[in-house]
């Protein structure tokens, strides 16, 4: 990532239905995008930032070692990313609420003990989900789409652009994060090799859990 040219980075990550978020940008409007931690996430990022058009805000959580924070966001942003802390999202948002662009949430991260206000059943398990999207899809109705990625061979990634949500505001409570966990859980019945699954999902559990 490093070192890839922008043309061996599209020859290797191919994106398809891309052109649903384009219409979107084309029409002035911006767009909310999640995916998980699965297979060369960071490649396929790095791919998606050098196709579009406008934008992309990926929210991620930064390193507590400054040094290889800083090192790791000059290679994710090379080719137009913008990475902005968790904590910056809904600052970030506001100062850009009148550009084209779209924000782009993993939401399999786990979230801290305090944070904690939703479990979900995820791959059999009682499983606590950060509620970020959602909260921020319900603000401003933006349109949510899934990216879903594929090995096609070694170093090489298509990714298909889903639509999740098109009408946030017309969906019930936790309708949103429902959805993307159950595509996510899609992703991991057809392939679960590729997930990151040592980032231990599951090291809280329910107050109530026997």
């Amino acid at each position: 990532m490093s070192s890839i040219s922008r043309s061996e980075l599209k020859r290797r990550v191919k994106f398809t239905n891309l052109d649903q978020i384009e219409q979107y940008f084309n029409k002035g409007q911006s767009v909310l995008a999640c995916t998980g931690h699965y297979g060369n996430w960071e490649l396929c990022m790095l791919a998606l930032g050098a196709e579009l058009s406008k934008p992309e805000y990926v929210i991620y959580k930064p390193l507590n070692n400054k040094v290889f924070d800083a090192w790791f966001y000059k290679i994710r942003t090379r080719f137009g990313n913008k990475f902005i802390p968790m904590r910056q999202t809904l600052r970030t948002l506001t100062a850009v609420k009148n550009e084209p662009t779209m924000f782009c949430f993993a939401g399999d991260q786990t979230p801290v003990g305090h944070e904690t206000h939703y479990w979900i059943d995820f791959m059999h398990q009682p499983t606590p989900v950060l509620l970020g999207l959602e909260k921020i899809a319900l603000q401003t109705n933006r349109p949510i789409f899934y990216f879903e990625a594929k090995l096609i061979k070694r170093g090489y990634y298509e990714v298909d652009c889903i639509p999740l949500c098109l009408n946030p505001k017309e969906t019930k409570a936790h309708e949103i994060t429902n959805l993307q966990f159950t595509q996510l859980e899609k992703t991991l019945n057809e392939e679960p090799a590729y997930w990151l699954w040592s980032h231990r999902r599951w090291k809280h559990k329910p107050v109530n859990a026997g």
